[in-house]
C-alpha cells in the first residue's frame, strides 16, 4: 500500500473551534519530537479577510492546542513569483502537518493545478504526516468537486467539477462533502452541504457508479490512520458513504477498517447491512433533541448575520440574548456537553463581530453608534448579573479591543473612547 505511515484527516466544519481541539491535540501528539504544522491560505486566498483567517487559526494552535503553527502563503498562483511559491511550496514540505480550510474549493484548485501541492499533500502522509482538510478544502481532496459557491450563491446548475483528487493514491474513488446535515437555511432544506435534498439527488445520478460520496457532519472529524489501516469518527456527529444504490453510516465512538472507504457505498446486490425497518426509518424521521438544538442555534446565528448586515442592531442583540437563553435551557436540561461548549463558541464568535462592527461604525460617541453599544454595556450587565463572568469579560474584551472602556461603578457601568 503506497500509503503506509500517516494519517489523513477530513473535517465536516470547526476546525478552528472547541470541538476539534483534541482532535489536533491528540495528531500532533509525538513523543518523538515536536511536529511542524502549517496552515496553507489558499481556500480563502481571494478574500479580504484572507491573512485575518490565518492569523486566527496561529492564535487558535496557540491558545488552544498549545502548539506552534505557521503560516503557508499561497493566495494566488498568478500573482506569486517564482520565488514565493517555491517558499510555500518548501514550507509544505517540510511540515509534518498540514491544516487547510475555509474558503472556496474552486478558488483553492484553480491555484493549486499545475503545481507541486497534490503530490506534496500525498507525500506528507506517505512518509507520516498528517494532513487535515476541512470544510471548502475537504471538498477537493477527492476525485469530483462540488462547486458550491457557484450553486448556492450564484446559481448555476448543479454539477460537479475534477477534484484534486489525493484520495485516488489510497484506492478511494470518493467525492468529499462537508456540511452534511447543515441546518442553517432555517425554512429550507441546507443540508448536504447547502443543496438540499433535490439538488443533491440530481447531483448524486451525476457521478460515475464506481464513485461514492463521503458525507461529513459539522463539528465531525473522520480520521484515516494508514498506519493501522482504520478510520475513526470524532467530534458531534457522524460520517456518511453513499451511493446512487444505498448508505452506510460510520457512527462515532469505534473504529472501522479503510476497506468500507475502499469498497465504497452498499451496492444492490450483496449489501452486507440490511436495510432499516420501516420502523426504524419513522424514528431516523424524527427530529432529535441535538438536531433540535441545533436548528435553533443556527436559526439564531442567521438572525444575527442578518440583523448585523441590514444595520438593524436590535435585531442582531435580540439574537444574541436568545442564544444565550438557548444555551442555558440546554445547559439545564442536560443537553450534551460537547454541543453546549461548541454552541458556545458560536455566541463568543458573534460578540466579537459584533464588536467589530462597532469598530467599523463612527468612533464618535453620538447616534446609533452610542446606542450599539449601551445595548452591548446593557448585555455585559446582564452576564454579570446572572453570574457568566467567562461571556461578561469576553465582551468587555471585544469592546476594549476597539477603545471602548467600560467602568463600573455605583450608579451602574459608564462607557467612555479613549484616545
Amino acid at each position: 500500500m503506497p500509503f503506509e505511515k500517516g494519517k489523513l484527516v477530513l473535517m465536516g466544519s470547526g476546525e478552528l473551534t472547541a470541538t476539534m481541539v483534541e482532535v489536533h491535540k491528540g495528531l500532533l501528539a509525538d513523543p518523538g519530537g515536536s511536529p511542524r504544522a502549517v496552515f496553507l491560505d489558499s481556500p480563502a486566498g481571494f478574500q479580504l479577510n484572507a491573512d485575518h483567517i490565518s492569523r486566527r487559526a496561529a492564535e487558535y494552535f496557540r491558545s488552544r492546542v498549545r502548539h506552534d503553527l505557521s503560516i503557508v502563503s499561497f493566495k494566488s498562483r498568478a500573482r506569486a513569483t517564482p520565488l514565493e511559491a517555491e517558499k510555500a511550496f518548501h514550507g509544505l514540505r517540510e511540515a509534518d502537518y498540514i491544516l487547510i480550510g475555509p474558503g472556496s474549493p474552486t478558488y483553492a484548485l484553480r491555484q493549486w493545478r499545475e503545481t507541486p501541492i497534490a503530490d506534496i499533500f500525498a507525500e506528507t502522509v506517505r512518509k507520516g504526516g498528517c494532513l487535515t482538510a476541512a470544510s471548502a478544502a475537504a471538498l477537493t481532496v477527492g476525485r469530483f468537486t462540488l462547486p458550491v459557491y457557484e450553486i448556492y450563491k450564484v446559481g448555476e446548475d448543479p454539477r460537479w467539477v475534477p477534484g484534486l483528487d489525493v484520495l485516488s493514491a489510497l484506492g478511494f474513488d470518493l467525492a468529499v462533502v462537508p456540511h452534511w446535515n447543515n441546518a442553517e437555511g432555517g425554512n429550507h432544506d441546507t443540508r448536504f452541504c447547502f443543496m438540499g435534498e433535490a439538488r443533491f439527488r440530481d447531483l448524486l445520478s451525476q457521478l460515475p457508479e464506481d464513485v461514492s460520496v463521503l458525507g461529513l457532519d459539522e463539528h465531525t472529524a473522520c480520521l484515516m490512520d494508514f498506519a493501522r489501516d482504520t478510520l475513526e469518527v470524532r467530534g458531534l456527529g457522524r460520517v456518511v458513504l453513499k451511493g446512487a444504490h444505498g448508505e452506510l453510516v460510520l457512527e462515532k465512538g469505534r473504529e472501522h477498517s479503510l476497506d468500507v472507504l475502499r469498497n465504497g457505498a452498499p451496492k444492490p446486490a450483496g449489501n452486507p447491512r440490511p436495510g432499516p425497518s420501516p420502523a426504524a426509518e419513522a424514528k431516523d424521521a424524527e427530529p432529535q433533541p441535538e438536531d433540535a438544538f441545533w436548528t435553533a442555534v443556527h436559526a439564531l446565528e442567521a438572525s444575527f448575520h442578518q440583523g448585523l448586515e441590514g444595520g438593524d442592531v436590535p435585531r442582531a442583540v435580540n439574537a444574541l440574548l436568545e442564544l444565550d437563553r438557548t444555551l442555558w435551557e440546554a445547559h439545564r436540561e442536560l443537553e450534551s456537553e460537547e454541543s453546549v461548549v461548541q454552541a458556545r463558541d458560536v455566541f463568543r464568535e458573534l460578540t466579537v463581530l459584533l464588536g467589530t462592527a462597532v469598530a467599523d461604525s463612527s468612533r464618535e460617541a453620538s447616534g446609533d453608534f452610542a446606542r450599539l453599544v449601551d445595548d452591548l454595556v446593557a448585555l455585559r450587565q446582564r452576564f454579570r448579573a446572572e453570574k457568566q463572568w467567562g461571556a461578561a469579560d469576553a465582551l468587555r474584551d471585544a469592546l476594549q479591543r476597539f477603545r471602548v472602556s467600560i467602568e463600573d461603578t455605583r450608579e451602574g457601568p459608564r462607557w467612555s473612547l479613549s484616545a
